[in-house]
């Protein structure tokens, strides 16, 4: 597959900014595609998955802030996410980025706009948006949103406003964050009409990840879990949006679906977000796990997770932005729940159990193949 870019919404952030980073080093040798699951032997990597090869992606994008995108891979390398000399050996590959980021506050029509004229420029056969910016609040339901007919656009949300805008420019689109973006029944069908994919929702990249691999093993060893509790401690830009309850919200609600999806019935226990500016880009997760088993015998598991949030999300970008392009190449439309794997609050799917995920994965990108 020739030609295809990833517009990425939030294209100055952290997340951003390590994902156009680490294409450019893939494709300059000075770095190999390590967390990238397509690349991986389960997913025969080559010419035969029909993937986009990440050096032939353009990335182009949205975002209100205007510090530039080499200026932000400095402070990404000084905070030691990046290597060091990254973001002078790759500045070419920054500034033709950066130039190619449009101010995210626009009307809709100038959204669709930008995302044409991205794919014009460059020749583009597909276009594939990643939306990558800060969480937002729970919308409220409107009326206007259960069809297309109906549709007010004035309604809808920043995140939709832009799931909005691909659809009908005829790309693809991921909801890379717990934001409402495409999860609205007059965006479905908008999807469907236009003909493009979509997936979403909320990256799976840290305490969801192994609760999502632990609670089936719990299950298959039929261990009642009595209660399960975690909390999560996170400095930067995500850690200052969550700081705000109301954002804060969308980010419990999503964090909370893999344990009651895999054991069947809710349990005791809550999921804490604190922001501590301290942790700067690194994150860490703590959660106390009681269990019971035979006789009643009390038990509990305790776990820590420490993880730098934007090299764990940025390889799953590049995963999703291929196979959501590959997708359209082989004329899939509408929501790919395929793609559970990679997402906390999976559209499209009630499946949290991790190793029956990739499973479908691994079916779905044979199909693509």
């Amino acid at each position: 597959m020739a030609g295809v870019g990833v517009w990425l919404i939030g294209a100055r952030g952290s997340v951003a900014t390590t994902v156009v980073t680490g294409a450019a080093a893939i494709k300059a040798g000075l770095a190999t595609a390590q967390g990238c699951v397509t690349e991986t032997t389960d997913f025969s990597p080559g010419d035969a998955t029909g993937l986009p090869a990440i050096g032939d992606l353009v990335f182009g994008g949205h975002d209100i802030v205007e510090t530039s995108l080499r200026k932000r891979a400095e402070r990404l390398s000084e905070a030691g996410v990046l290597p060091a000399s990254f973001p002078t050996l790759l500045a070419r590959d920054l500034d033709e980025t950066d130039a190619e980021i449009r101010p995210g506050n626009a009307p809709i029509d100038r959204l669709i706009e930008d995302l044409a004229g991205f794919r014009e420029r460059h020749g583009l056969d597909r276009v594939v948006v990643v939306n990558v910016s800060s969480t937002e609040p729970p919308v409220a339901w409107h009326p206007g949103f259960g069809s297309l007919e109906s549709l007010d656009l004035d309604l809808l949300p920043p995140s939709s406003r832009y799931a909005y805008a691909a659809f009908s420019a005829g790309c693809g689109y991921v909801e890379f964050t717990p934001s409402t973006g495409p999860a609205l029944p007059a965006l479905a069908e908008l999807a469907v009409a236009r003909g493009v994919p979509y997936a979403g929702r909320d990256g799976k990249t840290g305490e969801t990840l192994v609760k999502s691999a632990l609670a089936p093993m719990f299950a298959g060893r039929a261990l009642r879990v009595r209660s399960w509790s975690g909390l999560n401690l996170l400095g930067g830009g995500d850690g200052a949006t969550l700081a705000d309850p109301a954002a804060r919200s969308s980010k419990e609600i999503s964090k909370g679906r893999a344990v009651a999806g895999v054991l069947g019935q809710e349990v005791d226990g809550q999921t804490h977000i604190d922001f501590v500016p301290d942790f700067g880009e690194w994150k860490t997760a703590w959660d106390h796990v009681s269990f019971e088993g035979f006789l009643g015998v009390r038990m509990a598991l305790q776990f820590t997770w420490q993880g730098c949030d934007s090299a764990l999300a940025a390889p799953l970008v590049l995963d999703l932005a291929r196979l959501v392009a590959r997708a359209q190449e082989k004329g899939r439309t509408g929501l790919l729940p395929d793609l559970a794997y990679f997402f906390k609050d999976p559209l499209g799917s009630d499946e949290h159990r991790l190793p029956a995920q990739y499973e479908r994965l691994r079916a779905f990108a044979r199909d693509l193949a």
